[in-house]
Protein backbone atom coordinates (compact mmCIF):
# COMPACT_ATOMS: atom_id res chain seq x y z
CA UNK A 1 0.00 0.00 0.00
CA UNK A 2 1.12 3.56 -0.63
CA UNK A 3 0.20 6.59 1.45
CA UNK A 4 0.55 10.35 1.11
CA UNK A 5 2.96 11.91 3.61
CA UNK A 6 4.26 15.43 4.07
CA UNK A 7 7.42 15.74 1.97
CA UNK A 8 8.38 19.29 2.84
CA UNK A 9 7.12 22.44 4.52
CA UNK A 10 8.13 26.08 4.48
CA UNK A 11 6.48 27.56 7.57
CA UNK A 12 5.72 31.24 8.28
CA UNK A 13 6.88 32.53 4.88
CA UNK A 14 6.15 36.25 4.47
CA UNK A 15 4.41 37.18 1.22
CA UNK A 16 6.72 39.69 -0.48
CA UNK A 17 4.57 40.57 -3.53
CA UNK A 18 1.39 39.70 -5.41
CA UNK A 19 0.84 39.78 -9.17
CA UNK A 20 -2.72 39.07 -10.28
CA UNK A 21 -1.75 39.53 -13.95
CA UNK A 22 0.65 36.56 -13.96
CA UNK A 23 -0.62 33.17 -15.21
CA UNK A 24 -0.59 31.58 -11.77
CA UNK A 25 1.62 29.84 -9.23
CA UNK A 26 3.67 30.83 -6.21
CA UNK A 27 7.18 32.19 -6.71
CA UNK A 28 9.60 30.95 -4.04
CA UNK A 29 13.26 31.97 -3.70
CA UNK A 30 15.48 29.21 -5.15
CA UNK A 31 17.54 28.73 -1.98
CA UNK A 32 14.38 28.07 0.07
CA UNK A 33 13.14 25.57 -2.52
CA UNK A 34 16.52 23.82 -2.53
CA UNK A 35 16.61 23.61 1.26
CA UNK A 36 13.38 21.60 1.43
CA UNK A 37 13.84 19.70 -1.86
CA UNK A 38 10.99 21.43 -3.67
CA UNK A 39 11.26 21.30 -7.47
CA UNK A 40 10.10 23.89 -9.99
CA UNK A 41 6.49 23.24 -11.06
CA UNK A 42 5.90 20.83 -8.17
CA UNK A 43 2.39 20.86 -6.71
CA UNK A 44 2.03 22.72 -3.42
CA UNK A 45 -0.71 23.32 -0.89
CA UNK A 46 -0.61 26.68 0.89
CA UNK A 47 -2.40 28.02 3.92
CA UNK A 48 -2.53 31.71 4.78
CA UNK A 49 -2.10 32.25 8.52
CA UNK A 50 -3.59 35.77 8.29
CA UNK A 51 -6.98 34.89 6.79
CA UNK A 52 -7.33 31.09 6.83
CA UNK A 53 -7.42 30.78 3.03
CA UNK A 54 -6.04 27.54 1.58
CA UNK A 55 -5.05 27.07 -2.04
CA UNK A 56 -3.28 24.60 -4.27
CA UNK A 57 -0.91 25.68 -7.04
CA UNK A 58 2.64 24.97 -8.19
CA UNK A 59 6.02 26.41 -7.28
CA UNK A 60 8.16 28.49 -9.61
CA UNK A 61 11.72 29.50 -8.87
CA UNK A 62 12.49 33.01 -7.68
CA UNK A 63 15.87 34.70 -7.42
CA UNK A 64 18.28 32.92 -5.09
CA UNK A 65 18.73 34.79 -1.81
CA UNK A 66 15.88 37.20 -2.53
CA UNK A 67 13.48 35.81 0.07
CA UNK A 68 10.79 36.03 -2.62
CA UNK A 69 7.37 34.60 -1.85
CA UNK A 70 5.06 35.95 -4.56
CA UNK A 71 1.37 35.20 -5.02
CA UNK A 72 0.71 34.96 -8.77
CA UNK A 73 -2.51 34.87 -10.79
CA UNK A 74 -5.78 34.10 -9.04
CA UNK A 75 -4.08 33.31 -5.71
CA UNK A 76 -2.94 36.94 -5.55
CA UNK A 77 -6.50 37.62 -4.36
CA UNK A 78 -6.11 35.21 -1.42
CA UNK A 79 -3.50 37.19 0.47
CA UNK A 80 -1.50 40.37 0.65
CA UNK A 81 2.09 41.46 1.19
CA UNK A 82 3.12 40.65 4.75
CA UNK A 83 0.78 37.69 5.23
CA UNK A 84 2.45 34.54 6.48
CA UNK A 85 2.03 31.29 4.54
CA UNK A 86 2.64 27.65 5.29
CA UNK A 87 3.76 26.01 2.03
CA UNK A 88 3.48 22.21 1.95
CA UNK A 89 3.94 19.42 -0.52
CA UNK A 90 3.43 15.70 -0.25
CA UNK A 91 4.95 12.46 -1.49
CA UNK A 92 3.45 9.06 -2.19
CA UNK A 93 5.42 6.66 0.00
CA UNK A 94 5.29 2.93 0.42
CA UNK A 95 3.63 2.03 3.71
CA UNK A 96 6.78 0.18 4.82
CA UNK A 97 8.80 3.43 4.62
CA UNK A 98 6.32 5.43 6.71
CA UNK A 99 7.66 4.57 10.19
CA UNK A 100 11.04 6.17 9.35
CA UNK A 101 9.72 9.05 7.24
CA UNK A 102 10.69 12.61 8.16
CA UNK A 103 9.65 15.67 6.16
CA UNK A 104 12.09 18.49 5.40
CA UNK A 105 10.88 21.56 7.28
CA UNK A 106 12.15 25.12 7.51
CA UNK A 107 10.69 27.93 9.61
CA UNK A 108 11.21 31.47 8.38
CA UNK A 109 11.60 34.74 10.26
CA UNK A 110 12.12 38.35 9.22
CA UNK A 111 13.13 38.79 5.58
CA UNK A 112 12.24 35.12 5.05
CA UNK A 113 15.52 34.07 6.65
CA UNK A 114 15.63 30.50 7.96
CA UNK A 115 15.36 30.46 11.75
CA UNK A 116 14.80 26.73 12.29
CA UNK A 117 15.09 23.54 10.26
CA UNK A 118 14.23 19.88 10.77
CA UNK A 119 14.56 16.67 8.84
CA UNK A 120 17.25 17.99 6.51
Amino acid sequence: MQIHLLKSKIHRAHVTAANANYEGSLTIAADLMDKVGLRPYERILCSNLANGERFETYAITGARGSGAIVLNGAVAHLGKVGDRLTIMNFAVVDDTEAPNWHPRVIVLGEGNAIVNERGL
